[in-house]
């Protein structure tokens, strides 16, 4: 049987893996959900759409522009995605055999569950490296959007924001963090299962297919596209609004105090189109992103446990 710790290292390499192809789109998505940020009406924008802005990018800021923010995202979705693919199925068992299931029982209640919990985990350790990239990527020395915050390096921005902040600093904008990623984990994983063991028990293809793996993950990211857009849409406004500090020597938001002021400000001043901003980018990341993520988890786990003799069992079985 694989360990907790070993699922939750095979769950960040994979990842890791699906950053380095999703991580043009984040870019591009940040910089859409800033642009005309609480505008009434955008008159002159600097990026058309998600085309524009890789172009563009790339023009003017070549490989390091597009792949801005990097690091920072390899880290935290080691934190979030090891989490998720880690802690879901013990989380799982756990909650099946308090209600007197088993294990092997596929509940949706508690497969939601399970997904909400295993993500809220890696959201709060993962929280000061989502903020710095979504900083980093929102900055734009030629044609800015947003609050521009610069830093040299993932190391300058978490010194920066140490000093000017300490501990409230790192934990900016975490509890809209822990919403997007509830939401978006208590649909990835208990989807991806529901879709393979769809296709297997249909006899559309084998549970070990790398087909299977592609149909599944594909499906997966498109349930967590839905339900996670207005969140996303908040969480980056969050981690990159301006800061001011009260007479007491608190810093807080410039325009935003909390997730749910984000969300009425958006609407009100954008209209309910403000929340899904960046949509296709969002989809266009997320989908290679799930896909790779999880295709690549069955992969490494099956190369994992082939390589060290051990027995069949793991994360996102669901067949």
């Amino acid at each position: 049987m694989v360990s907790i710790a070993e699922t939750f290292l095979i769950g960040g390499a994979a990842a890791c893996t699906a950053v380095t192809v999703s991580n043009p789109f984040e870019v591009a998505k940040v910089r859409l959900q800033l642009q005309g940020e609480l505008a009434k009406e955008v008159v002159d924008k600097v990026y058309k759409n998600v085309g524009d802005v890789l172009v563009k990018t790339w023009k003017h800021e070549g490989v390091g522009g597009i792949q801005r923010g990097l690091f920072p995202a390899y880290v935290y979705q080691i934190f979030v995605n090891g989490s998720r693919l880690g802690f879901y199925e013990p989380i799982r068992h756990v909650i099946n055999h308090a209600i007197g299931f088993t294990s092997a029982d596929q509940i949706a209640a508690t497969s939601i569950a399970a997904g909400a919990l295993s993500g809220v985990i890696g959201a709060m350790a993962g929280n000061p490296f989502f903020l710095i990239k979504a900083r980093m990527q929102a900055y734009n020395p030629v044609l800015p959007v947003g609050t521009q915050h610069y830093y040299k390096n993932s190391g300058d921005a978490l010194k920066s924001v140490w000093q000017a902040e300490r501990w409230m600093g790192l934990i900016r904008g975490m509890d809209a963090a822990v919403i997007r990623t509830a939401m978006g984990s208590a649909v990835q994983i208990p989807s991806y299962n529901w879709a393979k063991r769809t296709i297997v028990e249909n006899g559309w293809g084998k549970a070990d297919s790398t087909w299977t793996f592609l149909t599944s993950s594909a499906i997966s990211g498109a349930s967590v596209c839905i339900v996670m857009q207005p969140t996303d849409t908040v969480l980056t406004r969050m981690y990159n609004q301006p800061t001011r500090t009260l007479p007491n020597g608190k810093m807080v938001g410039v325009l935003y105090s909390n997730p749910i002021d984000c969300l009425w400000k958006t609407l009100k001043t954008e209209g309910l189109l403000g929340w899904y901003k960046g949509t296709t980018a969002h989809f266009l990341r997320i989908a290679p992103h799930t896909i790779v993520t999880l295709t690549a988890n069955d992969l490494y786990l099956g190369w994992y446990k082939r390589a060290s003799g051990k027995a069949d069992g793991g994360v996102a079985k669901g067949s």
